[in-house]
């Protein structure tokens, strides 16, 4: 199992037979059934990111066309250094998720892939979006590529890249298995909201606010995902889940969340109204306890397996149009279209 074979693209002697569809090595005939899936969750995460569908020129920038060049020092620093961070992690999980593809066999899940990879190509787009309607080509540019200038920002890409790379020169389960959470992490362990919407109750860039809400909820959905793939694994392939195997996942988990508050002191700090270090501190070991226990696993830090008080706002501004969705127990209330939603900033 150590090594994985990367499936065919044309494979007529390929199992059709549901019960025998694998994750990983299967013997796929890559055949897209609706109708027949092994890993029946997968209807419902396809809807649901089908009815995620929008477009980011559809959000009207102008009033943070105006709020852009008023922003506090510290609250346009964080905004610039934010946004390049993210041009570049959605432009690397573009790249990555179809290496990712090459050797899943389960064809149902594939369908999933290559839907959270059109969505980080959207990502991608909204934040030139946002850029090329709030500041001049020149600033635009100087932003893009703040990751080659700042040492810290290079770190923060270099942790996620590097595990990446890792995958592209040994195709191991192994390897493969820290991909996986790499991906769990990038898309769970993070604030870069929290000061966008922070922005917003202050009355400050509304549109900046409402595309990262779009953002987020996509992020939801790809967070469920590779969730459901490390669970699937750990049934089908649990010796891939070793104590030492375990041992380092955990601390993938804990180097992420203690790489995203070190970048949120850093970008936030204590100058920005309405955050400081403690506030973002709390709330990404609360992130951290979420995600590893939603894996089975024991809280990393114990105190904060709730939201932290006083930071319940966050969730509530994540609320793109009222569409109540718990993606971790794969139920949806409600599903709304982009060109139907109301902007209730």
């Amino acid at each position: 199992m150590e090594m994985l074979r990367k499936k065919a693209l044309f494979n007529p002697e390929g199992d059709t037979d549901v019960r025998l569809r694998r994750m990983l090595n299967g013997n796929t005939t890559n055949l897209n059934d609706f109708n027949n899936m092994k890993y029946t969750w997968v209807s419902e995460w396809y809807r649901q990111a089908m009815n995620n569908f929008w477009i980011p020129e559809e959000i009207n920038l102008s009033q943070d066309l105006k709020d852009y060049p008023k922003l506090l020092p510290a609250e346009r620093r964080a905004y610039d250094k934010i946004l390049s961070f993210l041009v570049f992690l959605d432009s690397i999980q573009t790249a990555n998720l179809p290496n990712i593809s090459a050797y899943v066999t389960a064809n149902e899940v594939n369908l999933c892939l290559n839907i959270q990879t059109f969505q980080e190509c959207v990502h991608s787009q909204s934040y030139s979006y946002m850029l090329d309607s709030i500041c001049s080509p020149v600033e635009r540019n100087e932003i893009l590529y703040q990751w080659k200038e700042d040492s810290h920002l290079l770190r923060r890409n270099t942790f996620i890249g590097d595990c990446y790379n890792a995958f592209q020169k040994d195709q191991s389960a192994t390897t493969l298995l820290r991909v996986l959470m790499a991906n769990y992490i990038l898309e769970g362990i993070y604030f870069y909201s929290g000061f966008m919407y922070n922005l917003s109750r202050n009355g400050k860039m509304p549109g900046s606010a409402q595309e990262i809400r779009y953002i987020n909820r996509d992020e939801n959905t790809h967070l469920w995902l590779f969730r459901k793939m490390l669970l699937e694994l750990q049934e089908e392939e649990p010796e891939l889940f070793s104590e030492k195997a375990v041992a380092g996942l955990r601390l993938m988990m804990m180097e992420g969340v203690a790489q995203e508050i070190a970048w949120g002191h850093y970008v936030i700090g204590d100058e920005v109204p309405g955050l400081n270090r403690q506030m973002v501190s709390d709330y990404i070991q609360y992130l951290g306890n979420l995600r590893w226990t939603s894996l089975g696993y024991e809280p990393l830090y114990p105190g904060l397996e709730q939201e932290p008080e006083g930071m319940e706002w966050v969730s509530q501004y994540a609320n793109a149009n009222l569409v109540k969705t718990d993606f971790f127990e794969a139920r949806s209330t409600a599903y709304a279209k982009s060109t139907a939603l109301i902007d209730d900033l």
